[in-house]
């Protein structure tokens, strides 16, 4: 099973990044009182750069870059996250909800044009927000960035 990470609010770009990785990087900008516990019991890893807060909860990893491919860098040294990933792209980037297909004629509305035309196959539609997803050159420049961090090789792409 993946591991899931609950993340603090000083950490939403390493939350990003742990999503576009395909983890399940739980991330808001205020935690009610209780919040972080209710996470934490139910399997996740509490991420942040407060040491009050790593010294309150058990399930937790100080993060101590504020560099967000070191702070990837990192979660692999001890093992929470795994070198060489096979990213995969299915978690949206904004609420982290699992993506799911969409039929090419159901978002034509919503697309480009010149997406439409390519007849690209890989558009994925998040079920929470609403928003569309395909193949394009933002996401090229995340293989390249992952690559540049050394967790992807040329044939991982």
């Amino acid at each position: 099973m993946a591991r899931q990470f609950i993340i603090d609010t000083m950490l939403g770009k390493l939350a990003k990044w742990l999503r576009v990785m395909g983890y399940d990087a739980h991330y808001q900008s205020y935690y009610k009182n209780g919040e972080l516990i209710k996470f934490i019991k139910n399997g996740c890893v509490l991420l942040s750069r407060d040491r009050r807060i790593i010294r309150r909860y058990k399930d937790s990893f100080f993060i101590k870059s504020d560099h967000v491919g070191d702070q990837l860098l990192e979660l692999r040294e001890v093992g929470y996250i795994h070198g060489r990933e096979n990213i995969c792209f299915l978690r949206c980037l904004i609420c982290n909800t699992q993506l799911e297909k969409i039929q090419l004629e159901k978002a034509r509305e919503r697309i480009p044009e010149y997406v439409y035309s390519q007849n690209v196959k890989h558009i994925r539609f998040c079920r929470s927000c609403g928003r569309l997803f395909w193949p394009g050159s933002h996401k090229d420049r995340m293989i390249n960035q992952l690559k540049e961090w050394g967790f992807l090789d040329g044939s991982q792409t």
